[in-house]
């Protein structure tokens, strides 16, 4: 087994134990943010340290507020902090973890931080992939009706004379 699929079984077993309670941040979205950061790298740039993107990817959910939360815009922030607790307990790299975290606090579109890595580039890009598509329209869902938003208004589905407001309509 090589150091990758070791780290990503290290990652399984973590949240296997610390489920998260939002199914639209699982471990399946956790594996799917993975499985595109890495096959963008793959073609974008051999460089992209993969250790990094693994754990960016396992990780860049594990602080997750609510949507209609105050706390919102501080989610990467405090997921990259998190992150960081947890995979220095897990022996981690030390020399990747600055990587690593601003990775995760640059993901975020509501933190509107630069992503100033190549790795911290590819897990925007493919953790808002992974928000494109069926999988995107369930998880946007999910997170509406957890928040108990309506799915459209009524009147004006496209919002075509009226504001935006995706606390209100999923």
């Amino acid at each position: 087994m090589g150091e990758l699929e070791s780290w990503q079984d290290k990652f399984e077993i973590w949240w296997s134990n610390n489920e998260s309670d939002d199914a639209s941040h699982d471990i399946g979205h956790f594996r799917r943010v993975w499985k595109m950061a890495d096959k963008i790298a793959s073609k974008e740039d051999a460089n992209a340290d993969r250790l990094v993107l693994l754990a960016a990817a396992y990780f860049h959910d594990v602080v997750n507020p609510p949507k209609n939360s105050d706390l919102r815009s501080k989610a990467s922030k405090m997921a990259a902090e998190k992150a960081s607790e947890i995979l220095k307990d897990m022996g981690f790299p030390n020399d990747k973890l600055e990587n690593t975290e601003h990775a995760i606090v640059a993901h975020s579109f509501s933190a509107n931080i630069e992503a100033k890595t190549i790795e911290a580039k590819i897990l925007q890009d493919a953790d808002r992939m992974e928000s494109l598509g069926a999988m995107g329209i369930a998880r946007n869902m999910y997170v509406a009706g957890k928040m108990g938003s309506a799915m459209f208004h009524p009147e004006d589905i496209m919002a075509e004379n009226r504001d935006l407001n995706d606390s209100k309509y999923a």
